[in-house]
């Protein structure tokens, strides 16, 4: 499942955010509507959308339902991975992934070698990562 990191600037900003709002090692992130496939995405990964870029994603825990609101909590596992820079186009809500379309962790993708930041983002703007 793909979702656009709202006024995230960098993959910095992301993990800035996501640490900030942690508790016990997840992170909710809320929702107006359930996905309909939300049973099959469990144990899957959100990726996160950032300047048309795929850059980072965290393994979906759970959906659950917020009280006396009519809204959804997507479960995260607080641990946020980056992912080699795919292009994407921006969307609103989410959108589906299947398992060929998802790209692959960073440290996959370079062999294990830690790119400092403005390096990896510099690459990833040239789409050349």
């Amino acid at each position: 499942m793909t979702k656009v990191a709202v006024g995230c600037t960098g993959f910095e900003a992301l993990a800035g955010r996501i640490a900030a709002r942690a508790t016990g090692g997840t992170v909710d992130v809320t929702t107006r509507y359930r996905p309909t496939r939300h049973a099959e995405l469990v144990g899957g990964s959100l990726y996160w959308i950032i300047k048309h870029h795929l850059v980072a994603r965290q393994t979906i825990v759970a959906f659950e339902p917020v009280a006396d609101a009519p809204r959804w909590i997507i479960r995260l596992d607080a641990a946020l991975l980056p992912v080699q820079a795919w292009p994407r186009r921006a969307h609103q809500g989410w959108r589906y992934l299947t398992g060929a379309d998802a790209p692959p962790d960073l440290a996959a993708a370079t062999g294990g070698e830690a790119l400092p930041p403005a390096i990896r983002d510099a690459l990833a703007a040239l789409a050349l990562l």
